[in-house]
């Protein structure tokens, strides 16, 4: 039973949605480079045509971009120093047995050294291996084309599409700006560990090829924090919500919105239908958000904007349905506040709204979650 369960998927579970990106972002990445660049049948003059070796190149592009085995380096160098080695080694050695592998054995050593381990590499040297006439042919080109720039192509079209889709390629670096663009890290990856720690985790569980520094201190981060949900006690958001709610609809104006946050100065508001049916949420941010973009797009002053936004007298005043968020998270009143965490921890939600049956009952803000975190730390250190 366990050899058996040893031979079952690794991976975990995939969404629909995630396969059919990954597989979109193949299609057209070979489709495209195929189109304007090279073409499926095999042309010796200059060298632009399809190898198989970037059907394996697009898995990792578009299916796993996260994969250091998937960065521009790993690629680009990786399959154009595999090519040079499959390349010598066919103008080389004549058994074509002892010829294709010594290529493949090679370039991967090469690709070692060189810092860019990218697994389609072995089959770019023994593609040069298998193919005497076209090496005879095209020489040390064929590293230039199609290899270097059929795999050029396809990572600039990779980047392209992870921006599209929402993803990230290439990789963050640990370094890179914190989501509120300045140097301090996100607050989940605050862990006290050196990027110098963190690369000699990966290095000592032989996890550099499969994990970035970037990657393993989200992860750490995030494991963290689901740790946290285990020690914050059975409360649950029925136990912190604010129950007595403000609320407005959607033609609310938004001059009547911002009385609202100055009077009872709330970050956030819900915006409800019939029956107090939960519709979306306005933060504060959105308004000023809002009278940013309108101020860039218009030309005019920033003070001119908002006044303009809040004006009563206009003809269609702008109103809570222009504005609000609809995509934001929402829990039960059962949901422990544990589960809480993650959806305040980072972002611009500043408030979870409680539904039951699609109507909001209640509201938990930062502030009832720390104060709340606070107590259940005091009783804690009590006990």
């Amino acid at each position: 039973m366990h050899i058996l369960k040893s031979l079952g998927p690794a991976v975990a579970h995939v969404s629909a949605a995630e396969a059919t990106r990954a597989g979109l972002g193949g299609l057209l990445g070979l489709g495209l480079t195929g189109l304007f660049l090279m073409s499926p049948a095999v042309d010796l003059d200059l060298g632009l045509y399809l190898v198989a070796p970037f059907g394996a190149s697009s898995v990792l592009l578009f299916a796993v971009p996260n994969s250091p085995l998937a960065q521009p380096w790993s690629a680009i160098v990786g399959n154009t120093v595999a090519a040079l080695v499959g390349v010598s080694v066919c103008l080389l050695v004549a058994d074509p047995t002892l010829r294709i592998a010594l290529a493949v054995g090679l370039a991967i050593t090469a690709t070692f050294l060189c810092r860019a381990v990218h697994p389609p590499a072995g089959a770019v040297a023994m593609t040069a291996a298998m193919s005497p006439d076209a090496i005879a042919h095209l020489g040390f080109w064929f590293a230039l084309t199609p290899i270097a720039v059929g795999t050029m192509s396809l990572v600039l079209l990779a980047t392209l599409y992870a921006r599209l889709t929402g993803r990230r390629y290439p990789f963050r670096q640990f370094d890179d700006p914190s989501t509120h663009g300045t140097r301090d890290r996100n607050p989940t990856e605050r862990l006290g560990l050196s990027e110098e720690e963190l690369t000699g985790i990966l290095e000592r569980y032989r996890q550099s090829f499969n994990l970035g520094v970037e990657d393993l201190a989200r992860l750490i981060g995030a494991a963290e924090l689901q740790a946290a949900t285990h020690s914050s006690g059975p409360l649950t958001a029925q136990d912190i919500m604010s129950r007595n709610l403000v609320t407005v609809t959607p033609d609310t104006t938004l001059g009547e919105i911002a009385d609202l946050f100055r009077q009872y100065r709330f970050a956030s508001l819900p915006v409800v239908g019939v029956d107090h049916a939960f519709l979306g949420v306005i933060f504060q941010m959105h308004l000023i958000s809002q009278a940013r973009d309108d101020a860039l797009r218009l030309g005019r002053g920033f003070r001119a904007t908002i006044r303009r936004m809040l004006d009563r007298d206009r003809e269609r005043p702008m109103t809570a349905a222009d504005i609000m968020s609809v995509a934001g998270p929402r829990a039960a009143a059962d949901t422990p506040i544990g589960a809480l965490l993650p959806m305040m921890s980072e972002g611009d939600t500043d408030a979870v709204p409680i539904l039951d049956h699609g109507k909001i009952v209640g509201i938990v803000t930062r502030t009832d979650l720390i104060a709340a975190l606070a107590r259940s730390a005091a009783r804690a250190g009590a006990a």
